[in-house]
Formats: C-alpha cells, sequence, structure tokens
C-alpha cells in the first residue's frame, strides 16, 4: 500500500477518505498561521481529519531559534528529536504518511514543510493532501474533534545530508546552480520586509513566489507548468525564502516537474532570515530577475 502514485509527493483528497481505517495511515494536520499563532491548533480543536496529529509548526517542525538569529526564525529541528516526536505521534518507518493544512487562506506551505522534514530524515512513505483541508472536505470526509490515541511507535531516521545547503555553500555556488527565492515579488525587490531585519534578496537569486506553484483552489499545478516556473532542467538549484517554510512548496514542485530532492533540488533551511543574521553577507534590492 502506498499514499500515491509511485514517485509522487502529493496524494488526493479521495484517496485518504477511503484509507483512513489503513493501520499504517497517519496524518499530520500542519494548520498554522504566521501572523496568529494559535489559529490552527484552534481550526485542528474545532475539527479535523480523524486520527490527525496537529503538528505546530514552531513547536514541532522547528528547532529553538538560536542567539543572533543564526539558523533563522524556523531552524531545522534536531533530528533525533524530531524523530522522537514523530514516534509519539505514532508515526514509524513503516507509516503512510499524509500532511494537510489550508490553502484558502494563502497558509498553504506549512503541509510541504512537514512533508520536507520527513524526507529529510529518510521517510519515502509522505505525501501532501493536494488541496488541503478545503479538498477533503469537498471529498466528503469525516471531521472529528476527539484527540487521537495511536500507540507509539519507533522512527529510526536517515538524515539526507544532501538535502541541505548552508549559508557558506549559496555564497560559494557556482554559476551553473540555480538559486530561487520563494518569497513574494515586493519582499524579493526588498519593498517590504514585515519578519526580518534586512529588506531584500541574496545577490543573483531568480524570484519565483512560492504561491505560483499552486492553483487558485490550493492543489499544485502539473508537472510541466512547474518545470516551466522553476526552469526544472537538469541545472541544480537552491531553494530559499524567509526562514525554510515557505520554500517547501517550489521544492516539492520541482519534484513533481521531475528533479528529486537532493543535491540537484535543495533547501538553504535558515533561508533570508539567517542570512541577514551575518552583517557581512552581501544584500541585493530591485529587480535582479526578468522572470519572476
Amino acid at each position: 500500500m502506498t499514499a500515491a502514485p509511485p514517485g509522487s509527493p502529493l496524494t488526493r483528497a479521495d484517496w485518504l477518505v477511503a484509507h483512513l481505517n489503513d493501520s499504517r495511515v497517519r496524518v499530520l494536520d500542519c494548520r498554522y498561521a504566521l501572523s496568529d499563532p494559535l489559529l490552527g491548533r484552534i481550526a485542528y480543536l474545532e475539527g479535523h481529519v480523524p486520527g490527525a496529529v496537529y503538528a505546530d509548526l514552531e513547536t514541532d517542525l522547528s528547532g529553538p531559534v538560536q542567539p543572533g538569529g543564526t539558523g533563522g526564525r524556523h531552524p531545522l529541528p534536531a533530528p533525533e528529536v524530531l524523530a522522537a516526536w514523530l514516534g509519539q505521534a505514532g508515526i514509524g518507518n513503516d507509516s503512510v504518511v499524509v500532511c494537510y493544512d489550508d490553502p484558502s487562506g494563502g497558509q498553504g506551505f506549512y503541509a510541504a514543510r512537514a512533508w520536507w522534514l520527513l524526507r529529510w530524515l529518510g521517510h519515502r512513505e509522505v505525501s501532501v493532501l493536494d488541496g488541503g483541508w478545503p479538498a477533503y472536505l469537498a471529498a466528503g470526509g469525516p471531521v472529528s474533534t476527539e484527540d487521537p490515541t495511536h500507540p507509539p511507535a519507533r522512527f529510526i531516521p536517515e538524515v539526507q545530508a544532501d538535502f541541505v545547503a548552508s549559508a557558506d555553500e549559496v555564497a560559494a555556488r557556482d554559476r551553473a546552480t540555480l538559486l530561487i527565492d520563494s518569497r513574494a515579488a515586493s519582499r524579493y525587490r526588498g519593498e517590504t520586509e514585515p519578519l526580518d531585519r534586512k529588506a531584500g534578496h541574496i545577490p543573483g537569486a531568480v524570484n519565483r513566489d512560492w504561491s505560483g506553484a499552486l492553483h487558485p483552489d490550493g492543489t499544485f499545478r502539473s508537472a510541466g507548468e512547474q518545470a516551466s516556473r522553476l526552469q526544472a532542467g537538469e541545472q541544480a538549484t537552491i531553494t530559499y525564502c524567509g526562514s525554510g517554510v515557505s520554500a517547501t512548496p517550489n521544492l516539492l514542485a520541482r519534484e513533481l516537474a521531475g528533479i528529486p530532492l537532493g543535491p540537484h533540488n535543495r533547501l538553504y533551511a535558515g533561508s533570508w532570515s539567517d542570512w541577514v543574521s551575518d552583517d557581512s553577507r552581501p544584500v541585493a534590492t530591485g529587480d535582479e530577475d526578468s522572470g519572476a
């Protein structure tokens, strides 16, 4: 049993509805809002996929923020800490994991963050629910307000080090490596910066807003559309955003286009918030990217 067609990082809502009672299936509710950190948990308490475990961006899907901002606003959790939390949530190495959020409010990147983290820990059978919570409801999925009672499982991580690029690797990249900034164009150009201490972008980056990976209904665009917008050829890419969260839909989109996570499809996990924690690093403003 698999959660999606082989090689696909997406699962359809009708598949999830049909497989809710499968013993290997585990669901992560990743709804969240940077503007209101309690919003996702409140939504979960009001109703969620039966058996779903709530995954909080700040406490479950990120590590502690470091002094001076090194590592960014949402540092990667320590692998052993994340693996222990997954085990407590009933997710083991043989689990089929489906992650969902609610893209209808422009917040369709938290499930992709969870998907990427599990893949980073070496877990293959994990996917994002295409269209998220609205698609699940539209498919007639039942809603629960009960806390799940999954037995603890053992999750042994096998960290994929080549999924991640450091700030030094970003700075030293060669011309053959495409650097993708996944934030809104106004933040890329430095016209506004609501979250981080400096405005602008990493010199040489092109801008591909993460939201372009999705249709207006929150489902992901086709492989061909993703390949076109992300220049998904053999060229290696490093993708970043503000803090390593909203970049993940673009990483998923490149995988849809046939470029798997790894040396040719990496995340700069600390992203812009880590980059500007060191004042010696250069900052660019304006529009370097004619394709943005």
